[in-house]
């Protein structure tokens, strides 16, 4: 499994974003359980709600009209699929 990482040195000002790069070498293996940790501390900020309700209104709130493409209807319909296992992440995170 690969892993992203930031491209930068690390020192970040207030305004800077890393740009994210997959890194194909990264090789120790990651537990479910940790994962599931991991997206629960990560959404658990003040920051990752906010983020987590904007990810909710693009996906879950956002209706098509009725003549859509197929192709958009597939579209966010994968959009909800990811957003609803982000959620099932969190919420098996959040279990004991």
């Amino acid at each position: 499994m690969g892993q992203l990482r930031s491209n930068t040195d690390g020192n970040h000002s207030g305004s800077d974003v890393a740009a994210l790069v997959y890194d194909a070498n990264f090789s120790a293996k990651l537990e479910a359980r940790d994962i599931e940790k991991a997206y629960a501390r990560l959404f658990s900020t003040e920051d990752g709600r906010k983020v987590l309700g904007h990810l909710q209104a693009i996906t879950f709130h956002r209706a098509l009209a009725p003549h859509s493409a197929e192709e958009e209807l597939r579209y966010i319909e994968g959009q909800r699929a990811m957003m609803a296992s982000i959620l099932r992440l969190i919420d098996r995170g959040r279990q004991p």
